[in-house]
């Protein structure tokens, strides 16, 4: 029988494979724009590249799902409209600011959606779990200085071990590790951002299981939903998103081979220690971070920071649009008698 709670389930299901679609082709350039920008790979075969990678790494991890899906608000308060609110919010702020091709966080739309969810259903911030609040905001702060400082170090270090080494040698071989350095920044990508969507589908289920049968089932990730959003970030990272992608690859600065392995390196780095801990953090955060970082080793002038400050503001605005937006989302969801 086709219950509203099983209609919300299915509408949430359905909503977070939109949500990981968008997230795959507005993070589509943070795995692949540089080896693009350096000519390592044509901008198709970097595409597919990124997808395969970005769908492997969907399959490996779990903590940050758990994170999302159970650990930000009392359990009374993550319901089918929460979840759904969140998943029905992002993917709209998501496609806004992809077609102005600014690198926004999908992180922290869909993270943002939620807070905003859940404060408007407790009708206070006292559904949710600080602790857990206080990680999201960490990353939110640590994500795009640590990928500045390590991307900084590490082109230092490579300038300083190359010094010697004729332009066409470096080229060459930065070249070939650019290879390596973007396939670990698409399979990071993959073990940290496919995973929101899973979080949230498998804590609709938990949800599901409550209200339609009084049952508090506990939260697991079946292996369906991880082929689900695997599959979803894989599709939406082959779609492209090329105008994110010219911003990354091309306007904050121009990179070199080596510029480019160190930058990917940094981030796929950020992204994996912060995923080891379970924190939702953005791709986004860590490649510009990483990006900027490369290009001030020639010199600040070198950075475009007119660029860098237009994707600092759709930063800053994410997290309170979203918020805002889905406390609307989840109001307009309880008047239709979705809870």
């Amino acid at each position: 029988m086709l219950t509203l709670a099983l209609i919300t389930l299915i509408l949430t299901i359905a909503f977070a494979i939109l949500f990981d679609m968008t997230n795959g082709w507005n993070d589509a350039a943070n795995a692949i724009a540089t080896v693009v920008s350096t000519r390592v790979l044509k901008p198709y075969h970097a595409v597919v590249f990124g997808a395969v990678l970005n769908f492997c790494g969907a399959l490996v991890a779990s903590k940050v799902a758990s994170t999302v899906g159970s650990k930000l608000a009392q359990p009374e308060f993550l319901t089918g409209a929460t979840f759904l609110a969140a998943v029905m919010t992002a993917p709209f702020w998501i496609t806004f600011c992809s077609r102005r091709g600014l690198p926004n966080s999908c992180s922290h739309a869909l993270l943002g959606a939620l807070i905003g969810a859940v404060v408007a259903s407790a009708g206070s911030f006292h559904g949710l779990k600080w602790a857990y609040i206080g990680m999201v905001f960490f990353g939110v702060l640590i994500c795009p200085i640590a990928g500045f400082l390590l991307g900084n170090l590490l082109v230092r270090i490579i300038t300083a071990l190359f010094k010697h080494a004729t332009p066409a040698k470096a080229t060459f071989l930065f070249g070939k590790l650019q290879l390596l350095s973007a396939g670990a920044m698409a399979f990071a990508h993959g073990t940290g951002d496919a995973q929101k969507a899973m979080g949230i589908i498998s804590g609709a289920l938990v949800a599901y299981a409550w209200q339609a049968h009084g049952q508090r089932i506990p939260f697991h990730i079946p292996f369906w939903v991880r082929l689900t959003a695997a599959a979803a970030m894989a599709v939406g990272t082959s779609l492209g998103g090329w105008r994110v992608m010219r911003t990354l690859g091309s306007r904050l600065a121009h990179l070199r081979t080596y510029q480019g392995f160190a930058a990917e390196t940094a981030a796929a780095t950020t992204i994996m220690m912060n995923t080891f801990w379970g924190i939702p953090i953005s791709t986004t955060h860590s490649i510009t971070g990483a990006i900027l970082g490369v290009g001030a080793e020639r010199g600040m002038k070198m950075v475009r920071w007119g660029v860098g400050k237009k994707i600092v503001f759709a930063w800053i605005v994410t997290f309170p649009v979203c918020i805002i937006a889905g406390a609307i989302v989840v109001r307009l969801l309880h008047l239709v008698g979705i809870h």
